[in-house]
């Protein structure tokens, strides 16, 4: 329970970042930390077990290999059966084949979805923190955002944002388990069956939706955050390959956050972490400066307009004086963290730095989300990080 005394901790950090009046309640209410974290308590091993459905996904993975990875996808998943077309999941051959499992070669509208390069589609499954993750990989932009609207608009023409180069799908219906849920029912006898008709037994299974519901990332190796190369001082196969893996580790932490705390929001603590995961993916080590390039913020105090921060201004957004502010705390908090993770990990001595042991990222990761941005900020936010840390990594496995 959150004392007086905190409350007053948390509004003056927020007044020394320069808000004033109501920007302080804005601010205050932003920054109120969501996360559940009685997970904790129960000192969970690190990566955490697979979900159920990451033992189909692995059976796609092997058939992918001897045989190309779109045409598992294609026969298995109905939305790369239809088209990219305005009303087509009104339609009734899309309902059927999505929400009642009809078999897509029986339909007429299933005409199919054309990709610039099919044979580019990668499927692999990367051990996330959270477990193994179904992880789709397209090498033309175009192909992203064609799946993108497939897989995660219901194949309507839905607008995908220059600035967006993954996509988790979640809560997707796998019609391919259920059959074999099916399958399994029917070849029991009767007097083993938990329900007299499979009716029954599929309306018992549609309240279990680890069952047949799947989660799963998309992604393009396009520049992550629009930014160039050159911005880096990378070439720019080496940045498409750091984007993917930056990627890659962001949608990874914000689904850790999910299944471990119970929440994933549109906010700025939220993508500090999931930033913080993906650098550290991809370089070895934190870096403040890529983060805040990443937001917008790379010439701070000028934040460049139209950036990514202007994604995270809260609901309802944050007045322009409290967005200002925002600022702040977000450079003083990236610069916090890179202070606790260059002290904790050690600062970067040139060449790679060798992959994090999944135990201690997690605990980082899980110290972040037990922080609010504002006492990271604060003057002495990267001690209140390693405390934070200490304390973690004594309660995880």
């Amino acid at each position: 329970m959150t004392s007086t005394s905190e409350e007053a901790s948390w509004a003056a950090e927020i007044a020394a970042a320069g808000a004033v009046g109501d920007e302080v309640d804005e601010l205050l209410e932003y920054n109120r930390n969501h996360f559940d974290l009685k997970a904790l308590d129960g000192q969970p091993d690190l990566p955490l077990d697979d979900e159920p459905f990451v033992d189909t996904w692995r059976r796609w993975v092997e058939e992918g290999d001897a045989g190309g990875a779109y045409g598992v996808l294609r026969r298995h998943l109905p939305q790369l059966s239809f088209p990219i077309r305005e009303g087509i999941s009104r339609s009734d051959g899309y309902r059927a084949a999505t929400l009642s499992g009809a078999d897509p070669s029986t339909l007429e509208s299933a005409t199919g979805l054309d990709l610039e390069d099919p044979d580019r589609v990668e499927l692999s499954l990367y051990r996330s923190l959270a477990g193994h993750v179904p992880v789709l990989v397209m090498r033309r932009r175009e192909d992203f955002v064609t799946l993108a609207r497939a897989l995660g608009r219901r194949n309507e023409p839905a607008e995908i944002p220059d600035s967006m180069g993954a996509l988790m799908v979640s809560g997707y219906n796998n019609w391919f388990r259920i059959r074999e849920l099916r399958e399994r029912y029917e070849a029991q006898p009767e007097e083993e069956r938990d329900a007299p008709t499979w009716r029954e037994a599929f309306a018992a299974i549609r309240q279990r939706k680890e069952l047949f519901q799947d989660r799963f990332v998309l992604l393009s190796d396009g520049p992550y955050s629009a930014v160039r190369a050159e911005d880096l001082g990378l070439d720019d196969g080496a940045w498409r390959e750091a984007s993917l893996k930056i990627r890659r580790d962001h949608e990874c932490a914000h689904y850790f956050t999910r299944r471990l705390f119970g929440s994933m929001r549109n906010n700025l603590l939220d993508e500090l972490i999931a930033d913080y995961a993906g650098i550290v993916a991809a370089l070895g080590h934190y870096r403040a400066d890529w983060f805040l390039r990443f937001i917008g913020l790379e010439d701070y105090p000028t934040y460049r307009a139209g950036g990514r921060l202007d994604l995270y201004r809260g609901d309802p957004p944050l007045s322009d004086g409290a967005f200002r502010v925002l600022q702040t705390l977000v450079k003083r908090a990236a610069e916090s963290l890179q202070a606790f993770d260059d002290g904790r990990f050690g600062a970067p001595t040139g060449g790679d730095a060798p992959a994090r042991e999944p135990r201690l990222q997690g605990a980082a990761i899980a110290a972040l989300a037990t922080l609010r941005l504002d006492e990271l900020a604060a003057d002495d936010g990267a001690e209140r990080m390693a405390r934070a840390f200490a304390d973690v990594e004594q309660r995880l496995v």
